[in-house]
């Protein structure tokens, strides 16, 4: 059983910066993709960023192109998404995912993960 705990999410100011961490325990390691997905009040959850197994290729939605990273470290079990130049809509609360469909170059959406995490709040003020 794969346990996922987000961590890191809190109260910024717009421009501000977060790094959220991701940390995996259970039976499988962190060799799957991941993932790092938001649910904003009213909406639906939506994917934010993606890292195949090996770390080679991510994805990001158009909306934090250039201001997100997601990165992991397989030696601590743990994904991380570092998020520069935050707005106001980046309010959302966080979830990290496993087994995302991710392979290769192409990231299939709205698919099915194998976990989720329990989520961290994100709340950007003016």
């Amino acid at each position: 059983q794969v346990s996922l705990a987000e961590s890191g999410g809190g109260l910024v100011q717009d421009g501000g910066s977060l790094k959220l961490s991701c940390a995996v325990s259970g039976r499988t390691s962190t060799r799957v993709a991941m993932g790092w997905f938001r649910q904003a009040p009213g909406k639906e959850r939506e994917i934010v960023a993606a890292i195949t197994w090996s770390g080679e290729n991510t994805y990001y939605a158009d909306s934090v192109k250039g201001r997100f990273t997601i990165s992991r470290d397989d030696a601590k079990n743990a994904v991380y998404l570092h998020m520069n130049s935050l707005k106001l809509e980046d309010t959302a609360v966080y979830y990290c995912a496993s087994d995302v469909a991710y392979y290769g170059t192409t990231y299939y959406d709205k698919s099915p993960v194998g976990a989720w995490g329990q989520g961290t709040q994100v709340t950007v003020s003016s």
